[in-house]
């Protein structure tokens, strides 16, 4: 299957999330770098959508931004091409089934496999109609990434047992966003994964500093960022690399600690 289990073999993982075409594909490519530079183990893209529904105003505005930039799915492909001829750690796409459906499910998948994508994540597929993709995903060998959220409930073994590349650990409810606090009982969640795999899994959904991603770290194998460095990127435009950078390496030093 994928190179997911690298991201995880230094150590606790952090993964970076970043929307493609946010200002434009050009700064895309450079937060990716500087991310990787900084010690990101994994990177997650967004494709932009107009109706994220996991997403939280920063990131809906993020993908605003993009498509009114005329980003297109074609156009993030690529993108990752071209950083694939450097970029070396797992980056899975994180996306909505409409836009895996309108692209056509075999052409989206088999494009991911042709230009080095490990994995997909799709928020707004049910575990039940996973089979949907699962028979494409294994065919090209790109991991159907699962989320377990706190409403999972009995459903969590279920999902853990059938896990690929990475468990995402979906921290709250509701959508995407900075938290000042966590107050799900994770721990409960990551013993029930624990028990039914081998997978690692990540927790995601409100993490925005290195405290709290090193608490996270604790109790799993890492921690996802997404809303802060995408408000990074929303605040300092083209100039956002260094400060993503920056951001990426004291996420990561909170981590190794």
């Amino acid at each position: 299957m994928s190179n997911i289990k690298k991201a995880f073999e230094n150590g606790k993982a952090f993964i970076a999330f970043v929307t493609c075409g946010d200002p434009d594909i050009e700064t895309t490519k450079k937060v990716i770098r500087a991310a990787v530079d900084n010690g990101a183990d994994l990177i997650e893209l967004g494709i932009p959508f107009s109706d994220p529904t996991a997403e939280g105003p920063v990131i809906q505005g993020a993908n605003i931004r993009a498509l009114s930039g005329k980003v297109t799915t074609d156009k993030v492909f690529d993108m990752v091409r071209e950083i694939r001829k450097d970029v070396e750690i797992p980056l899975v796409f994180m996306t909505y089934a409409n836009v895996v459906f309108s692209y056509g499910a075999d052409r989206f998948i088999g494009t991911c496999k042709d230009i080095g994508i490990d994995g997909i994540i799709l928020p707004d597929l049910p575990y039940e109609e996973k089979d949907e993709f699962a028979p494409l995903c294994h065919q090209y060998g790109v991991d159907l990434i699962s989320l377990i959220a706190p409403t999972s409930e009995n459903r969590i073994a279920m999902i853990a047992k059938e896990a690929e590349g990475f468990l995402y650990i979906v921290s709250s409810l509701g959508v995407t966003g900075m938290r000042t606090e966590i107050k799900t009982d994770l721990k409960s969640i990551i013993k029930v994964v624990r028990d039914n795999t081998d997978i690692p899994c990540a927790i995601g959904f409100g993490i925005s500093t290195p405290e709290q991603a090193a608490k996270m770290a604790e109790i799993s194998d890492g921690a996802i960022v997404g809303s802060a460095i995408v408000k990074l990127i929303e605040k300092y435009g083209k100039e956002a690399p260094s400060y993503v950078g920056e951001y990426v390496k004291s996420m990561k030093d909170a981590l190794s600690k």
